[in-house]
């Protein structure tokens, strides 16, 4: 990327819970970007969508343009460099609204004029969790699913900053997944 062109970062809050662990954990990481980054957070709860209808197979299989709260996710999408989706770990995988924020993207790939396929590859997709586990192979089902979804759209898989924390504020008491914050974005 030119050095005249700042990265953007999109941060997705996917947490059920305002100011919970995992934003906790992704804030002490997104502090340590470099200035000129510029960070946009939207927390997918003010955001609902409404189920997703796959309709690929019906009609032309062509989706509508979005509006309200889809068309501005499909905007913030394509307008960052950097996706992190900062979700916990709920049975081994994302939030629910992480997923169904990801099953849009199956309707943002047939928007007449989104050019999602194209618009998305080169971007790098992060991801921050945090699990009520310190065995952190039980995020593997939640990796696997972002990082496959990067390459499928030709993304660059950033990685994963990982946590622990049960209860409210826990991962403050995390000292090795603090550390990783200071240099997830490096």
């Amino acid at each position: 990327m030119p050095l005249d062109h700042p990265s953007t970062y999109l941060f997705l809050l996917a947490g059920a819970r305002q100011g919970g662990n995992t934003e906790t954990l992704a804030r002490a990481a997104a502090a340590e970007l470099p200035a000129h980054a510029t960070q946009t957070w939207l927390n997918l709860r003010d955001l609902p969508l409404p189920p997703f209808d796959d309709i690929r197979h019906t009609g032309d299989g062509v989706y509508p343009q979005p509006e309200g709260p889809e068309k501005t996710l499909l905007d913030a999408t394509l307008a960052a460099d950097n996706l992190v989706i900062a979700s916990p770990l709920y049975w081994y995988s994302v939030s629910a609204s992480a997923k169904l924020y990801l099953d849009y993207w199956s309707a943002w790939l047939r928007v007449p004029g989104a050019d999602f396929k194209a618009r998305m590859r080169g971007k790098t997709l992060w991801t921050v969790s945090v699990l009520s586990s310190t065995d952190h192979t039980t995020a593997d089902p939640l990796i696997g699913t972002l990082r496959l979804s990067a390459d499928y759209l030709g993304m660059t898989w950033g990685g994963a900053l990982l946590g622990y924390g049960n209860r409210p504020d826990d991962i403050l008491t995390d000292p090795e997944a603090l550390t990783r914050a200071k240099t997830f974005f490096a």
